[in-house]
């Protein structure tokens, strides 16, 4: 029998589960299926549907459906999305390390679900891939110590900062990182939200056209998750759902119309997306 691209993924996505075990640790997604929108419990390749607030309380509405048979969107809806520059010394090269995280907002707007197409704009000439480490608040959070910093984060999933970079550091450079950074479909997201991890020690790598293009862990951040949303959050609340992309490891390179790029997580699972032009 012929699998399918997304049944592949699903079949990689359970295995990351099976994996890491049962225990404490948890899997979200939000998946459509037909009319239905919803966040689920996944274990192995079944989904449990679940009704209520994913952040507060929740109870399991007794549906189950295979992973085969839904599509996986972006696993949370957020009110806004930060993002660290320069947060691996791999990244860095000769650079020093800024003494606190340097943060970057990416509009909501910019999200794109596991399997969707990144979408080059027509006038990008060097887009390129960053996987991440993506934290994921779950209660209100100002101004907190990083003890408090870490009960506030509600797990991790994968992502991907696309990034043009001659909009963002060319010659005719743009002021902000508002498009560089900002575009539509320039923040993949998923394919789930694992919780009660160990995010501080996971193999992160990024994979074009199956060639391992980055590998790295994410004990070799320079600012760690409780230290950065601890400092995020003196000057800025932060709201359940919303997002914050740790930084990306070691060096990027250009993508174009027709590649697969895929970010793989040790125990979250692999986001996967193909590469377009704008139409």
């Amino acid at each position: 029998m012929h699998t399918t691209r997304r049944e592949l993924m699903g079949a990689m996505l359970a295995g990351a589960v099976f994996a890491q075990g049962q225990g404490s640790i948890t899997k979200y997604v939000r998946f459509r299926k037909g009319s239905l929108t919803s966040h689920g419990i996944l274990e192995g390749d079944t989904i449990r549907e679940i009704q209520g607030s994913l952040f507060g309380a929740y109870r399991e509405s007794g549906a189950k459906y295979r992973l085969s048979e839904v599509k996986l969107l972006y696993p949370v809806e957020p009110t806004k999305i930060l993002a660290l520059a320069g947060n691996y010394r791999s990244h860095l090269g000769n650079r020093p390390p800024a003494p606190h995280p340097e943060i970057f907002y990416k509009p909501p707007s910019a999200l794109q679900n596991p399997e969707d197409p990144i979408v080059i704009p027509k006038d990008a000439t060097n887009v390129h891939f960053e996987c991440e480490l993506v934290v994921v608040i779950g209660k209100r959070a100002s101004r907190l110590s990083v003890a408090e910093a870490r009960d506030a984060i509600f797990g991790v999933t994968a992502g991907n900062d696309i990034s043009e970079r001659e909009w963002q550091n060319g010659p005719k450079k743009d002021v902000q990182w508002w498009r560089a950074k900002g575009a539509d479909t320039f923040a993949p997201l998923g394919p789930a939200v694992v919780r009660g991890i160990d995010y501080g020690k996971l193999t992160i790598q990024t994979r074009l056209n199956s060639n391992v293009m980055q590998k790295d862990s994410t004990a070799h951040l320079v600012h760690d998750c409780p230290t950065t949303v601890s400092f995020i959050s003196h000057y800025v609340t932060l709201m359940p759902g919303d997002l914050i992309f740790t930084g990306t490891p070691g060096t990027t390179a250009k993508m174009n119309p027709g590649d697969v790029v895929e970010v793989e997580i040790e125990g979250i699972g692999i986001l996967r997306n193909r590469v377009s032009g704008a139409t």
